[in-house]
């Protein structure tokens, strides 16, 4: 029956390795007398193939010397005289020619420790290197990795348990990206992940769903994917992290009981805010607290606009499978409240999902308030009086004050008293508040429209600019002031990387987030022309 070389070479290796054990197993039985007994092996070894191809003959005998000075036979090579270990002659492969396979008599015999293997022993492999066993287990486990996460905006929980071992990173390299999804050209470690730089094939979003599916099959749920853009050179880089590191944080008070708070002192701030009586004088107010009663009706309105605005959050968030924390809604004395900061608790999935949810909440406010401006403008008071107001106050918002002059016409004049519908002024506050949730900073409605629009970079420029100019605003108003501090301690960002952060949204969403925007900065910009036109001054030219 004839054998491949390969065949011959794995039976004379499996050979051996099972007269060692034998050998290994005699060794505890040598009898006790006199000095220790000493275990020979021989292999001799016999070319029959011209290929690598031998047959091993193990023969082993045991002998005592001798208690005298005797010359009685030994091994050509010995260990030594070390009583405690026995020690039997070591395997030695002879690297021949093919003319020499005859010469089967001239093998040498060498020696080897008989000792049992450990964690520090050597191992020697087929072609007679050999290398520590604990040094192997390092070169595959052991990474040098970069301090910190690969991941912006993203808070993990981070320790060497969690450390992704080089063997992964290589069947990531090798075996989860490809040729045709995203082709690898380096990697860079982190103690919470790996970033890979390469060159990504075909649409961004098929790419990623392949790749989830490839590492699904590898590792099950055990890590994350996420496709970004690298912001040192605008290219896409995919980030693997232990999915583990991205459990959310536990907080010491739950927060439906801080949100509650909160909520409570909201609902004081909105009343008082409708209460002219008691804004010039704000420590009168729990001397006279049946007069929060007159600010019922106001409070209602700019109620149902921030209401409107977190309902369509949670319906969009519903529908994109995106998950809310509680809201939290910031008290205000200047205008009521400032809205609602609302944690995302998982992650998105893509740019258009984070557009719809950031976008759904102003969308709806905006059109709510719109809709209650207009019918202040045009009915009348309920009690024939209405509000006594200075109609300079609508130089403060363009939009206001072009509506203003829109329907009012040539009854608005500076320094003319004027009696409006107090309806004017509630839907005002209800849609300042969408405005000042709206501009583009930090994790703002308007900051997390930004992102899905134009990218982390991008967006990330742009706060940074809004929150320049809002803070040169807080010189001149304590609401810009307020808000500043507010956006800068607990809303400056920057946003939690989505799972797919290439591909851009679509142009109608895009189209509704560019609008949401510029009417927020209608909301917000003074509106600088005279509303009466014989106020101007001529210039002779």
């Amino acid at each position: 029956m004839s054998c491949s070389p390969s065949q011959s070479s794995a039976a004379a290796a499996a050979a051996a390795y099972g007269c060692c054990q034998r050998i290994l197993l005699a060794s505890t039985s040598l009898p006790a007398t006199g000095r220790p007994a000493r275990l020979g092996l021989k292999l001799r070894s016999t070319h029959s193939l011209q290929i690598r191809n031998r047959r091993f003959v193990c023969q082993a005998m045991t002998e005592t010397e001798p208690d005298g000075d005797g010359n009685g036979d030994e091994e050509k090579e010995e260990l030594g005289d070390d009583a405690s270990s026995p020690s039997v002659d070591s395997v030695t492969q002879e690297n021949g020619s093919a003319e020499s396979e005859t010469n089967a008599d001239n093998t040498k015999d060498e020696t080897v420790n008989t000792e049992p293997l450990s964690s520090s022993d050597t191992v020697q492999n087929i072609d007679g290197d050999a290398t520590p066993a604990s040094d192997a287990q390092e070169n595959v486990e052991v990474v040098d990795v970069a301090v910190g996460s690969p991941l912006p905006g993203m808070k993990q929980q981070l320790d060497e348990s969690v450390r992704i071992p080089k063997a992964t990173i290589d069947i990531l390299k090798d075996q989860v990206f490809g040729f045709d999804t995203f082709f690898v050209t380096s990697q860079e470690p982190y103690e919470g992940g790996i970033l890979f730089k390469g060159n990504l094939r075909g649409q961004p979003a098929k790419s990623y769903e392949k790749i989830t599916n490839r590492l699904q099959n590898k590792f099950g749920d055990q890590y994350k994917l996420f496709l970004l853009i690298n912001p040192e050179d605008d290219k896409p880089v995919a980030v693997v992290v232990p999915r583990q590191t991205l459990q959310p944080e536990t907080t010491a008070v739950p927060e439906w009981f801080a949100a509650a708070s909160f909520g409570v002192v909201t609902i004081f701030t909105i009343l008082l805010r409708n209460v002219p009586l008691l804004q010039d004088n704000l420590l009168s107010t729990f001397d006279n607290l049946e007069l929060l009663k007159d600010g019922v009706y106001g409070a209602l309105v700019t109620a149902a606009i921030i209401g409107v605005h977190e309902i369509a959050h949670i319906l969009a968030a519903r529908d994109t499978g995106i998950k809310l924390a509680v809201p939290y809604f910031v008290p205000s004395w200047q205008i009521g409240s400032f809205g609602a900061i609302t944690r995302i608790v998982n992650i998105v999935r893509n740019r258009e999902d984070l557009l719809k949810v950031a976008a759904a909440g102003p969308l709806a406010g905006f059109s709510l308030g719109f809709v209650l401006l207009l019918l202040g403008f045009i009915l009348p008071p309920s009690d024939g009086l209405g509000l006594v107001i200075d109609p300079a106050v609508f130089h403060e918002s363009f939009l206001v004050g072009g509506l203003a002059k829109l329907i009012l016409g040539d009854a608005l004049k500076e320094g003319t008293k004027l009696s409006i519908n107090p309806l004017v002024l509630w839907a005002w506050a209800g849609l300042l508040i969408n405005a000042i949730n709206s501009i583009p900073a930090g994790e703002l409605d308007g900051g997390r429209i930004a992102f899905a629009m134009w990218g982390r970079k991008i967006s990330s420029r742009i706060s940074s600019l809004a929150i320049g100019l809002l803070g040169i605003s807080a010189l001149f108003n304590d609401v810009a002031f307020y808000w500043v501090v507010l956006i800068f301690f607990l809303q400056r960002g920057p946003i939690s990387p989505l799972s797919e952060e290439i591909t851009e949204p679509e142009n109608n969403y895009i189209s509704i987030g560019v609008a949401i925007l510029l009417f927020g900065l209608l909301v917000c910009l003074p509106y600088p022309f005279p509303f009466d036109p014989s106020q101007l001054t001529d210039f002779d030219l």
